[in-house]
């Protein structure tokens, strides 16, 4: 019988998994943070100080020591406004991307239920954008199989996969795989991607990033540990989530480490328990896997790690 191990990490305090092996030039080092919203709060903070505001030299220390970042886009990033109808309505400008890439950030993730608030014409420019500025766009494309294609982060010391899905309903949005879209693979479709690239590669590592859950929760709902517990059966490495905008549970089962919501990172949020943050970083070597994280509370749309 496999085993699952909860480790809680408090509002107040940092919790912090010891790694095993050391950053060195054999090993590839990947950042993840969770949501990154550019409109309402944060569009007024931009256009007062600019786009540099945003980082606190903590932030750009460890993405500079990153290989790679990944962030939650909460938001399309285009010129275009065709937005759909729905309560919360966002859209940031494309000139900012230049700046987020300049702070390390090298993959933004779109399989969430902002991408298309901007509709089809939204999603196709946000993507485009994003490859403009040097970034690789993740879980949105032309159609349906371009959205869910599997995204190869590196490839050295090993190959990094990585799977992003939207599994929340999308208030007022109509998903045709034909349009474009982002990412709505069931969990029964990730898990056979996953079979698929462990069969082909057995040596790779499959990480998978998931838009789920109930806002502004502190823990997962148990449909969501039976979808997680899927696809680690299925041979994921590593479950990253978000849509809360809370620190949820932290847990490994079967030895992999899953995070249910790594909370908000850049984002203008009033209460306590969405002022809160965690960064999760993993170091690759040929034979080893190891994970890291901290805490950040965040104070007028900015991240600050927690000492």
């Amino acid at each position: 019988m496999v085993k699952a191990k909860f480790l809680g990490i408090g509002i107040l305090g940092a919790v912090f998994i010891a790694c095993s092996c050391v950053a060195d030039k054999s090993s590839t080092t990947i950042t993840f943070v969770g949501d990154l919203l550019l409109d309402r709060g944060v569009r007024k903070r931009i256009e007062r100080v600019g786009v540099d505001c945003l980082f606190k030299p903590c932030i750009d220390s460890i993405f500079s020591n990153s290989d790679f970042v990944v962030a939650n886009l909460e938001c399309p990033v285009t010129k275009i406004h065709q937005p759909i109808y729905k309560k919360y309505i966002f859209r940031g400008e494309p000139e900012w991307l230049k700046k987020i890439k300049e702070h390390g950030i090298t993959h933004l993730n779109m399989a969430n239920n902002h991408a298309m608030d901007q509709g089809r014409r939204g999603i196709v420019d946000t993507k485009r954008s994003i490859i403009a500025n040097g970034m690789v766009a993740v879980g949105a494309g032309e159609n349906a199989s371009s959205a869910c294609k599997p995204v190869m982060i590196c490839e050295n010391p090993r190959k990094v996969y990585l799977i992003s899905s939207l599994l929340v309903p999308s208030e007022n949005w109509t998903y045709m795989q034909d349009k474009p879209c982002v990412c709505e693979a069931s969990i029964s479709e990730i898990a056979q991607e996953i079979i698929n690239l462990k069969t082909k590669e057995k040596t790779a590592l499959v990480l998978v990033q998931l838009h789920w859950g109930a806002e502004n929760t502190l823990k997962p709902i148990v449909s969501q540990k039976q979808q997680a517990y899927q696809l680690i059966n299925a041979g994921a490495d590593m479950i990253i989530g978000h849509h809360s905008h809370t620190i949820q549970t932290i847990e490994y089962y079967d030895n992999k480490p899953i995070f249910y919501s790594i909370g908000n990172f850049i984002f203008d949020a009033n209460k306590a328990k969405n002022k809160n943050g965690i960064l999760v970083q993993i170091k690759v070597t040929k034979n080893e896997f190891c994970v890291d994280y901290k805490r950040f509370e965040i104070e007028k749309c900015s991240p600050e790690i927690v000492k």
